[in-house]
């Protein structure tokens, strides 16, 4: 089981639900992190949450799905933590409607967020691990793009299009020592599950929970850099 102490993390989408429970584990393995999102008051509760575990924790506001705030937001972290060795594109948006009823520009937004946010970002922290020549990136798909469903048309066109994109860095990018993961849980209950209502606060013995999934990154990590989680599944025992 490798040590992770003292590794540097950025996050995305880390002030709340999947993202800030992959935080909190990062932290208790040691590792310094960096979380990303559009709710400042999410992140700074979080980042102080996760200095009470002895590390080193920053944040950067912005929105992937803007190139130009991404790029300045990496630099900004870059700066902060020193380097880079471990990725978690988690960020991502949600909604349900069929296709003809679903406004043309929520649509497009949810491929702008899922796809084009995962893209700037890995492009901008890709350069720091490929001179690094190691480090680990996690890219957060979904049962929904393996599977599409009625009303799912947006979220789950997103969530193919990561599986593709993650599955291709990741034989680009073998060479360079950098293992991708691409993660495809079902339904957790996290923020974004709640407020769709499609999880309920109150599902903790019948639904995943963020720290389930946490779990799975760390002993993702943990692998000696001979092996490498090419991706995993997460489903409740629970039908």
């Amino acid at each position: 089981m490798k040590n992770l102490k003292n590794k540097k993390a950025i996050i995305t989408g880390g002030g709340r639900g999947l993202g800030r429970a992959t935080a909190i584990a990062f932290a208790k393995e040691g590792i310094d992190i960096a979380i990303t999102g559009r709710t400042e008051a999410a992140l700074i509760e979080t980042v102080a949450e996760l200095k009470t575990l002895g590390v080193d924790a920053t944040y950067a506001v912005f929105d992937v799905s803007n190139y130009d705030e991404v790029k300045e937001g990496i630099k900004t972290i870059i700066e902060k933590l020193g380097t880079v060795d471990i990725l978690v594109n988690n960020a991502g948006i949600a909604a349900f409607g069929t296709l003809n009823d679903m406004d043309v520009t929520q649509w497009s937004q949810i491929i702008q967020t899922n796809v084009m946010g995962m893209y700037y970002v890995t492009k901008e922290v890709l350069p720091y691990l490929i001179e690094k020549n190691k480090g680990d990136i996690f890219n957060i798909s979904s049962t929904a793009g393996l599977s599409g469903n009625a009303t799912t048309s947006a979220y789950s066109a997103s969530k193919f299009a990561v599986i593709g994109m993650s599955e291709s860095l990741m034989k680009e990018v073998r060479k360079n020592n950098i293992r991708v993961c691409t993660l495809t849980p079902s339904t957790i209950a996290s923020d974004m599950s709640i407020e769709l209502g499609i999880a309920s606060k109150d599902s903790e013995d019948s639904v995943l929970q963020p720290e389930d999934f946490a779990e799975l990154i760390v002993a993702g990590l943990k692998l000696p850099r001979r092996a490498m989680l090419k991706g995993a599944s997460l489903w409740s025992t629970n039908p």
